[in-house]
């Protein structure tokens, strides 16, 4: 589905955010899905049977059920589910679907897209199909996403998550301050050590190679659009010593920064 166009996908009547009431339970029934549905669990507790496999479901739960699938499932009516639906289809073939169920711990930004879905259609909201279109395909680009992280990123806290890229994009930020990975440690409230086993866990390169990379990329920039010849780009991104900053460029990006700009 991450190919698709937002105009491949056709919205369905059939959505919703809804607090099930004591007594609801989903029966299964004799025909199969005709479509995708979207199935998200804001709260409550239950039970869910996807093609006869049971999930224990709450917070968090998100399923994306397929055409063909066979569902049912009941919930604990003194903890009632409070769900969000979406049915819809595609116009073309897909080959990368997300995969039936996650458990999903982050999340703010799912549960603000699914809202502002239902919301666009309480009301007549100019372009609503349109938008929607547009917030389903985010949506699914979260589910691949959260399919595809490595389990030491779905195992570390969202707080240091959030912390790490803090600070990554800090770097980003002041490419030519000499950052010490002390102060980035602080900075994330971390010992030096456990920052830099995280930072590389998280980021995929030791804070090092990120902090070069990160000048090196913008030195690239200021070498092409920015008017700028060799030695200014050198003093303006902290190099002393020319020949180093020649040096590593050309390690970095195969060519010299001459033959760059």
């Amino acid at each position: 589905m991450l190919d698709l166009l937002p105009s491949s996908f056709v919205l369905k009547p059939s959505f919703a955010k809804i607090v099930c009431e004591p007594g609801w339970k989903w029966q299964k029934r004799e025909k199969a899905l005709a479509n995708y549905d979207l199935f998200y669990v804001w709260s409550g507790e239950g039970e869910l049977y996807l093609n006869g496999k049971p999930y224990q479901v709450g917070k968090g739960s998100c399923f994306l059920f397929r055409p063909g699938d066979h569902t049912s499932a009941t919930h604990n009516p003194q903890k009632p589910l409070v769900l969000t639906y979406i049915h819809f289809d595609v116009t073309e073939s897909v080959v990368l679907i997300p995969e039936p169920y996650r458990q999903l711990e982050d999340t703010f930004d799912f549960e603000h897209m699914l809202a502002r879905y239902v919301r666009l259609f309480l009301v007549r909201t100019f372009a609503a199909e349109e938008e929607a279109r547009l917030i389903l395909k985010q949506l699914v680009i979260h589910l691949l996403r959260h399919d595809r992280e490595e389990p030491v990123e779905r195992k570390a806290s969202n707080q240091l998550t959030e912390s790490i890229h803090e600070v990554a994009n800090y770097i980003q930020q002041h490419p030519g301050t000499a950052h010490r990975v002390d102060d980035l440690a602080a900075r994330a409230g971390l010992s030096s050590r456990y920052f830099s086993i995280k930072f590389k866990d998280l980021i995929g390169m030791s804070v090092q190679t990120y902090m070069i990379r990160t000048r090196i990329e913008r030195a690239q920039h200021l070498l092409m659009h920015a008017g700028m010849n060799v030695t200014e780009v050198a003093d303006a991104l902290g190099y002393r010593d020319i020949f180093f900053f020649s040096r590593q460029f050309k390690q970095y990006t195969g060519k010299s920064p001459s033959e760059i700009r």
